[in-house]
């Protein structure tokens, strides 16, 4: 993997590409979650035509099911989901901390019974690794330990000791598995912890910059803390990042909190709102959030937005109220579709408004329309 770095607008915000194995990604940029190997309801195909460049697996869920060696034997995680473009793999440390029953965080890595079928497993640095090894995907994640949120300091520092080994143990396990010549390198990213303290963080990214990996993200963001804490957490790590290295933000986030750690400076989210309100019956729009199942739109006869693409905006509100309350399938696609073109449709604009230095101002707009008008 390279980065380059093509410009820096005066807000702080980045315009950067990302080359990796399976394609190039344009930054700032989101990934589509697709948690069991799909973004949910849409085709590999539709998400190309929506703009996608790079999607997200989940570690911990696809190594339950079907399992790392079947998705190997398949192919790897490409073939098994259709898709060709660049995809990054978490390290199913978050979904332990968030899924997982009987949870227990010692040295060695994490022993915990899963959620599907309560069975014991251990899931170690190493473990990880060799799971998104097998999974082939472009950018893997180190194994961490995620601290939840209020957080003492005793335990914060405790946790941040934990991560930074396990990262040394990450690097240890790349190094002595490095792929067969001709085989596609894979990219690791290490996670700044820290919780809410400052010097932690700081201490995290330096001595994680040490290392010198691929990439780095923030993480033990959106674990229930408030939104300055989740902004503070971005202040006090990316100023210790190398500028020539990609900086992602995980589990991330709203509309307005995207452009927010644009401009401090990130280049890469996930999040899987987009499709998750869909499935509740919410159209994000520039207007604002629309809630479809409102009888307020019973006879409306506008599209959801008239930027939405032309499958989607063909069908006026009315009827899309008219399908998610009868349980219509594709009242799904066409919410999903509506999110996920808005999502990736700001990303391309923030990437424009960077070019042109104009990224305050751009922020500044979307964020105005984005909440004066209360149409839900």
């Amino acid at each position: 993997m390279s980065f380059s770095l093509l410009q820096t607008d005066p807000s702080g915000a980045r315009r950067g590409v990302l080359h990796l194995p399976h394609g190039d990604v344009q930054t700032p940029a989101f990934m589509p979650v697709g948690t069991q190997g799909t973004v949910k309801t849409l085709h590999p195909e539709e998400l190309r035509e929506l703009g996608a460049e790079i999607i997200l697996g989940n570690t911990y869920h696809l190594s339950l099911r079907p399992g790392a060696e079947q998705i190997a034997s398949l192919g790897g995680l490409h073939a098994l989901t259709g898709w060709d473009g660049p995809i990054l793999t978490d390290s199913g440390g978050f979904q332990v901390w968030s899924l997982a029953r009987l949870r227990k965080i010692t040295e060695e890595g994490v022993r915990f019974q899963n959620h599907i079928d309560g069975a014991h497993m251990l899931l170690t640095p190493e473990k990880s690794m060799e799971i998104q090894a097998l999974l082939g995907s472009d950018i893997a994640m180190l194994f961490d330990e995620c601290p939840p949120y209020p957080c003492g300091r005793d335990y914060a520092e405790k946790s941040l000791g934990l991560t930074l080994r396990w990262a040394e143990r990450c690097r240890g396990w790349a190094d002595a598995h490095k792929p067969a010549s001709g085989a596609c390198a894979q990219s690791r990213f290490g996670i700044v912890q820290g919780s809410a303290y400052a010097d932690l963080r700081k201490k995290c990214a330096l001595e994680l910059r040490a290392m010198d990996f691929d990439g780095y993200a923030v993480g033990g963001v959106s674990v229930g803390e408030p939104e300055s804490e989740m902004l503070r957490a971005i202040d006090n790590s990316v100023p210790w990042l190398p500028e020539d290295k990609p900086r992602y933000a995980m589990g991330l986030g709203t509309p307005v909190q995207m452009l927010e750690m644009i401009e401090r400076g990130i280049d890469m989210f996930d999040c899987v709102m987009p499709t998750r309100l869909a499935r509740h019956g919410i159209a994000l729009t520039p207007d604002g959030p629309v809630h479809i199942r409102n009888k307020k739109w019973e006879l409306d006869t506008r599209p959801l937005d008239p930027a939405s693409p032309p499958h989607v905006s063909r069908f006026p509100r009315a009827a899309v109220r008219h399908f998610f309350r009868a349980g219509e399938v594709l009242a799904l696609r066409l919410l999903s579709f509506q999110n996920l073109s808005f999502y990736l449709r700001l990303m391309a604009q923030a990437r424009s408004a960077i070019e042109s230095g104009e990224f305050g101002a751009f922020k500044g707009a979307f964020i105005s329309q984005y909440q004066a008008n209360n149409i839900s």
